[in-house]
């Protein structure tokens, strides 16, 4: 039975996975780590199903397999369940809960439904709350027998050293610009060259990054966005022109989008920025972050919400005597 082809870019931490599969002695948690959008999620639960596999069969369908767990954002109340129930956007709760770890484990106590495997993944483990955290740690201190953990983590830092230590890490790697070029001739192949190379170019490594370019049409959005970085927009001008091409009623994924073309190409600026400015552009990066981080879950003016990036864009532009 052939085995999926690897991934774009994470073709070392794929053999990593298959050759622990194949060992005696596999550990029973993994830190799957790495920047947004290198693809944790998609390689999370191509792994899981590899995992549960039986030797010979066809690979599982992951949202029915009774040995594959998947512990998210759940929808914030009954109304937004409906949604999600009926395929349309929704929005989430702001943190992974206690009582979803508390829920898993309970499952624990029996064993896995049809082998000897049963995968556990939680997406993302920043996002767990601190409860939660803590009730996670007793299960990664005794794990089940053919339990196996896949934590993703954007922000490793974030989690509690104690947690940690009891993973074995798996990191992804930033793509190399053909890598890119292929995984959006893969996804979007209607993308033309020169769309596929400003998104290359804006993507900083992030296929995530690189296919919400292309996907979304960010093209003018990023021109003017790195008009902000370079001669920032003290008469607000480029931000109105950077709201009226996010249009009225952006789409929510829309939104997403330039938020993380944002942190995209403030990153770009940081290692030739002068000391002053690189601690603007950090600043400016932490905020976008929380905002990635809530736009999902509250319901933002798309108006205000794009002003805000332009704004925090102005702050960490280039000062006027280096932009002439």
């Amino acid at each position: 039975m052939s085995r999926p082809k690897p991934f774009i870019g994470q073709e070392a931490a794929w053999q990593e996975w298959l050759s622990a599969i194949a060992s005696e002695r596999m550990h029973h948690a993994w830190l799957l780590s790495g920047a947004k959008g290198l693809g944790k999620r998609a390689f999370a639960r191509a792994a899981a199903a590899e995992l549960v596999r039986e030797p010979g069969g066809k690979l599982p369908d992951i949202a029915s397999h009774p040995d594959i767990h998947i512990l998210e954002h759940l929808p914030s109340n009954d109304d937004e369940a409906k949604k999600k129930a009926e395929g349309k956007p929704y929005q989430t709760k702001r943190n992974i809960t206690i009582d979803q770890i508390r829920q898993m484990q309970h499952r624990l106590t029996t064993r896995p439904t049809l082998g000897n495997r049963r995968a556990i993944i939680i997406d993302p483990a920043d996002d767990l709350e601190k409860n939660a955290v803590n009730a996670l740690l007793k299960s990664l201190e005794e794990p089940p027998v053919g339990t196996y953990f896949l934590l993703i983590t954007h922000q490793p830092g974030r989690l509690l050293p104690t947690v940690r230590s009891r993973c074995r890490v798996l990191r992804f790697a930033e793509l190399r610009p053909d890598e890119l070029d292929a995984v959006i001739r893969r996804d979007v192949p209607e993308a033309g060259a020169e769309a596929r190379a400003a998104a290359i170019a804006a993507s900083r490594g992030s296929p995530g990054v690189a296919l919400n370019f292309v996907e979304h049409d960010l093209g003018n959005i990023h021109r003017l966005m790195m008009q902000i970085l370079r001669q920032g927009d003290a008469d607000f001008h480029l931000r109105g022109a950077l709201a009226e091409e996010m249009g009225a009623r952006p789409p929510r994924d829309r939104q997403l989008a330039a938020l993380e073309l944002a942190r995209s190409v403030l990153v770009a600026e940081l290692p030739d920025a002068s000391r002053a400015r690189q601690m603007k552009i950090i600043e400016a990066h932490g905020t976008l972050t929380a905002l990635s981080s809530q736009a999902p879950i509250y319901n933002f003016d798309a108006g205000l919400l794009i002003m805000e990036i332009g704004g925090l864009l102005a702050s960490a532009a280039m000062p006027r005597e280096a932009a002439r």
